[in-house]
């Protein structure tokens, strides 16, 4: 016969402490011989806890501000990928004729100072700035997360020297730094502003990485391993990197939205993405002239832009809040 269930509720002294463990002994007496406790769920096993991604994503899907701002990047990425999806005509096709003029039947955000269709440039605009995020966001984490754990994991002058190297970027101010750097490209691709980005990316999420892993090695289960014979190689990818990588992903999520901010800003500076590239920041740039004849061409651009960095960073904080045990 198993034995009965004792919630945890009836761990305690006193009065309290009685009074559960009755309720306990009731319960256990009016359940069928081998039914599940109340508190296990559909689908969990009696009495085994989640782990801490199962948990998160348990606290993500109730979260609306998790939902909310999940579905906005959905859409973004979509209409990113296919814009054709929602904006069929072409965002390089002029009409001077139709300059600055504001909101028309089948033209909704009006048209800028070359006749150009600001609904269908918004639209497009999605695509280099998602994949300037996305892309740079990658590279400095894989970048950042490698340099720091290695060093974190071995320490000795590796570590020095990266920590010491890691200061001289963060000395660098990044909007000076993306002017200088960025003045000398020719190039309209969307690559020279990634990799500035990651350039200049990287040291904080290596000191993130760095912390996760020092902290995760001094573990028992990581003594344990390494006393059974284990290598290096094998205790930092199965043991210590799964349960470093949290700290990243959250500093990750929120630095994507950072750097959509960033390409945007160089761009409107003139030293980011360059025409014939459809970017919000050379729009935001091109109408901040006409702010008051046109205002339609700098608000449409410039909400789109506050949106989506809203979204990312939205996300990370949920994403954050579900990940960090301290705010349980």
């Amino acid at each position: 016969m198993p034995e009965p269930y004792v919630p945890k509720e009836a761990i305690g002294h006193g009065d309290g402490g009685s009074a559960a463990l009755a309720i306990g002994e009731a319960e256990s007496l009016e359940r069928r011989p081998g039914a599940a406790p109340p508190s296990a769920g559909p689908g969990r096993e009696p009495g085994k806890p989640r782990s801490l991604w199962s948990d998160a994503w348990h606290d993500l899907y109730r979260n609306p501000v998790f939902v909310v701002s999940a579905l906005v990047i959905v859409f973004l990425v979509i209409i990113a990928i296919w814009p054709q999806l929602i904006a069929t005509g072409n965002p390089y096709r002029a009409d001077l004729a139709k300059a600055q003029q504001g909101s028309q039947p089948g033209h909704p955000f009006g048209f800028d100072t070359q006749g150009r269709d600001v609904y269908t440039r918004v639209v497009y605009g999605a695509r280099a700035s998602i994949t300037v995020g996305v892309c740079a966001t990658t590279g400095a984490a894989l970048l950042g997360s490698l340099l720091g754990g290695l060093a974190g994991f071995f320490g000795g002058w590796g570590d020095n020297l990266l920590s010491r190297l890691a200061d001289i970027f963060f000395g660098i101010p990044v909007i000076l730094g993306g002017l200088v750097f960025l003045s000398v490209v020719t190039s309209s691709t969307v690559w020279p502003v990634v990799g500035f980005i990651v350039l200049l990316g990287w040291p904080q999420v290596s000191r993130i990485a760095r912390g996760s892993v020092v902290t995760a090695k001094q573990n028992d289960y990581v003594q344990a391993a390494r006393a059974l014979g284990a290598g290096n190689g094998r205790i930092l990818l199965r043991h210590i990197a799964p349960n470093a990588v949290a700290p990243v992903i959250v500093v990750a999520t929120i630095a994507l939205g950072t750097y959509i901010a960033l390409e945007a800003t160089l761009s409107y500076l003139g030293a980011g993405l360059k025409p014939p590239t459809v970017s919000w920041g050379i729009d935001i740039s091109t109408a901040s002239t006409y702010i008051r004849s046109a205002p339609h061409m700098l608000l449409w651009p410039a909400g789109a832009l506050s949106i989506t960095v809203l979204a990312f960073i939205m996300l990370g904080d949920a994403v954050r809040d579900a990940l960090d045990p301290k705010l349980r």
